[in-house]
């Protein structure tokens, strides 16, 4: 397609609301726009660039022995009552009941459909370790949605899961995570130090972020 063709709708200024400096950006390069608070439409500039993204990520997590999955972003609420994290989520977890009155949610993230799949499916340490991933949306009700795509209610997430046998299985899969991740930083040009942090409701031993 012709550059003179493409829809890039760019802005000069952009509203007070988009207050970093990234939000501003992508706002004013054409790449997003606001729908609602936190619900952002990708434009198709946008849209490729995500693609890219995507694209990158998948090659680098296909490399250590990544199988693609794409789980239900709706789930029945049981399934999260079972782990007892339907409660720890409280406000931030949206919820919905269908027309026979059945709650659902929307997931925040995706452990308990990730750990339903395993449970009905792999048999036998002999098939471990997996490596289970995915790029979906997630949705979370955060109360001030103010820093663009970056903290948004509706969002694309690429989280992985590893099924390992030991602790040294699982020590294994997460430096080939890291590397992974260092790989997909440096082929798209991005600068990063990784850090120490909490893992809050995802749990675990250990976390670090880039």
């Amino acid at each position: 397609m012709r550059l003179s063709k493409a829809f890039i709708p760019t802005l000069k200024e952009t509203s007070s609301k988009a207050v970093i400096k990234s939000h501003q950006l992508m706002l004013r390069a054409g790449l997003i726009r606001m729908l609602s608070a936190g619900i952002y439409s990708y434009l198709p500039l946008g849209w490729k660039i995500m693609q890219k993204a995507m694209e990158i990520i998948r090659e680098e997590m296909n490399a250590i022995g990544g199988q693609e999955f794409y789980l239900p972003a709706l789930n029945p609420v049981e399934i999260w009552e079972e782990t007892g994290r339907a409660g720890d989520f409280g406000d931030e977890m949206f919820r919905l009941k269908d027309r026979k009155n059945h709650q659902l949610v929307l997931a925040p993230t995706h452990e308990e459909i990730i750990c339903a799949n395993a449970r009905g499916e792999v048999r036998s340490y002999k098939e471990l370790p997996q490596i289970w991933y995915q790029i979906q949306n997630k949705f979370r009700d955060e109360p001030r949605p103010r820093s663009g795509v970056l903290r948004a209610r509706q969002f694309i997430m690429k989280d992985s899961y590893s099924l390992d046998y030991d602790q040294a299985g699982l020590d294994h899969s997460y430096e080939l995570h890291k590397e992974a991740y260092k790989k997909i930083f440096d082929r798209s040009g991005i600068k990063y130090f990784i850090v120490g942090a909490s893992s809050g409701l995802m749990g675990g031993s250990g976390s670090q972020e880039f």
